[in-house]
């Protein structure tokens, strides 16, 4: 009997670290995952039709102790569905403020459960808007660069409808957490030896630790792991970047760590960055690369990035190889720079990857051959080019890809009925729809959204995309100081929309009294949040039961 318990409780302490690792309706890192889709696949409450009715409300705001550096304040949570600990049940969301803050609030009752600051040894000082200093990527959770067609919302934990198993006859209570499934011990003392972790989940020994830990690149260029039920070090951070390195898009992806920069800041080579958790040996590839959310991933590990002009590898998208960072292969767009990051989808049995340039075109290929696109928009020159994309897949299998976009709307694309003109002059979304006839793949234009102010990247949870107006001024000018650009900017709206028409079912009104920067808001589990400049966090959503 005792046996059948064990077998019983390992198999399911393997399915729910898998779940962990994968990371289920969490959002993991920049854009919720690997591939950058910005897209939480499944939620138990969100969806376009719970939207268009009563309830999806302004939840709770809290104000965050971080002074802003230039435009940088905080960054969008990463997201823990469930932590099961001796004070009960948590959902957890990690916050990075860029004067190297961490902050972990329980997004259930929008209280604080943990805060640090990492002492960073060499903090820059004021910067300038290319180079703000502090620390400028969010935490993020380990991950891994597999596809899971299921997506979130499957396995253990709340993103599923919630079925309780106590009072049941002879069940018990659920006790079991599905981030602690190879719980760590506390952090040794001084001088002592940390005992061998043989079953330790992938991301493994040395410094990774598998799905309860957190990661934060600080200001010095450390990367700090900590346990994310308080913010203990796990170990003493790793030297990984040169101090001051404006750095983006930090993620954890199968025991190793990954991060771009730009600018030349802190004197760091622009390029993307590798640091093996396990070695702790750091690799750089160096280029100019493009995007705010770094690498995105294929399913087989491979690196996928975007490059400006200038440098060995100009204007391309470039595949390498995971850990070395070898170049495998890459697509040239002539003179057209690209300006985000690429996302990464599978669609009728192939990894395609879609990114777009500065003068608004958008270019699809197929992960398995790099040498010519396989369609490419016509160019819209844009005011303001989208730094990263977003995907999503509807129930019957079509596949959408959105852009922030600015200036006039690309032919094919109807105006929403708030743009009777046609033209977006601050923003708008536009929906891509990928199209397959006789092996020729095509981008067809879809909906465009409401006039938005300097739009993010959407997010899209079980078919509903949260569009974000920013409200951000932004301008060309560096003579425009951030104190400039602060003053002249407005406020954040955030709109959900049908992911199939664009139709509006909700919007948050006038709850949002700062405007927002940087990438994707995240969500899941039926509540989303955005940070904004004057260092507040809004959670809207459905209340969760208690």
């Amino acid at each position: 009997m005792n046996r059948i318990v064990a077998t019983f409780f390992c198999c399911l302490i393997c399915a729910i670290t898998a779940q962990a690792q994968r990371g289920g309706g969490d959002w993991m890192t920049e854009n919720a995952d690997a591939q950058r889709t910005a897209w939480v696949k499944a939620d138990a409450k969100i969806n376009k039709d719970s939207l268009a009715k009563p309830g999806f409300q302004f939840l709770w705001k809290m104000k965050l102790k971080n002074p802003p550096r230039q435009m940088n304040n905080l960054t969008a949570p990463a997201t823990l569905e469930r932590l099961i600990g001796y004070r009960g049940f948590r959902m957890l969301g990690f916050v990075a403020g860029s004067d190297d803050n961490l902050f972990t609030i329980d997004t259930d009752l929008g209280r604080m459960e943990w805060e640090k600051h990492l002492n960073a040894s060499a903090t820059a000082q004021a910067g300038a808007l290319a180079c703000p200093g502090g620390m400028t990527t969010g935490v993020a959770r380990p991950t891994t660069a597999a596809i899971f067609s299921g997506g979130g919302g499957f396995g253990p934990g709340r993103n599923t409808p919630a079925k309780s198993t106590v009072g049941e006859p002879g069940a018990g209570a659920t006790t079991l957490a599905a981030v602690r499934p190879n719980p760590q011990p506390p952090p040794p003392p001084p001088g002592a030896q940390r005992p061998n972790r043989p079953n330790a989940p992938p991301g493994g020994g040395g410094f990774g630790g598998g799905p309860n830990l957190i990661y934060a690149l600080a200001s010095d260029g450390m990367l700090h792991a900590m346990h994310l039920s308080n913010g203990a070090d796990f170990q003493p951070p790793v030297k990984f970047l040169p101090p001051g390195a404006n750095a983006n898009g930090l993620i954890v992806v199968d025991g190793v760590a990954y991060a771009v920069t730009e600018q030349g800041c802190g004197g760091a080579a622009n390029g993307v960055w590798a640091l093996d958790l396990e070695t702790k040996q750091v690799t750089n590839w160096k280029a100019n690369v493009a995007g705010s959310a770094g690498s995105a991933f294929g399913p087989d590990g491979t690196l996928y990035v975007t490059t400006g002009s200038g440098g060995e590898v100009p204007n391309s998208i470039v595949a390498l190889e995971p850990k070395t960072l070898r170049v495998k292969g890459s697509y040239s767009a002539g003179q057209r720079e690209f300006s985000s990051t690429p996302v990464v989808f599978e669609y009728k049995g192939k990894t395609l990857l879609a990114a777009a340039a500065k003068d608004g075109s958008l270019h699809l290929l197929d992960a398995a051959n790099l040498s010519a696109a396989l369609f490419s928009t016509a160019a819209t020159t844009p005011t303001t080019a989208p730094g990263a994309l977003a995907s999503w897949q509807d129930s019957s299998g079509a596949r959408w890809i959105l852009a922030a976009h600015t200036g006039a709307l690309p032919a094919g694309f109807k105006a929403a009925s708030t743009s009777p003109s046609g033209v977006a002059p601050k923003g708008a979304i536009l929906a891509w729809k990928l199209a397959e006839a006789n092996g020729q793949f095509t981008l067809q234009p879809g909906w465009a959204s409401r006039n938005l102010a300097a739009p993010l990247t959407p997010t899209i949870i079980n078919g509903v995309v949260f569009a974000t107006s920013s409200g951000e001024f932004r301008a060309n000018d560096s003579k425009v100081t951030a104190a400039m650009r602060a003053a002249r900017s407005g406020r954040a709206v955030i709109y959900a929309l049908d992911g199939a028409t664009g139709k509006e079912l909700w919007n948050s009104g006038a709850t949002i009294t700062s405007f927002a920067r940087g990438g994707a808001l995240s969500g899941g589990v039926g509540q989303i949040y955005l940070t904004t400049y004057d260092g507040t966090i809004y959670a809207f959503g459905f209340p969760m039961e208690h």
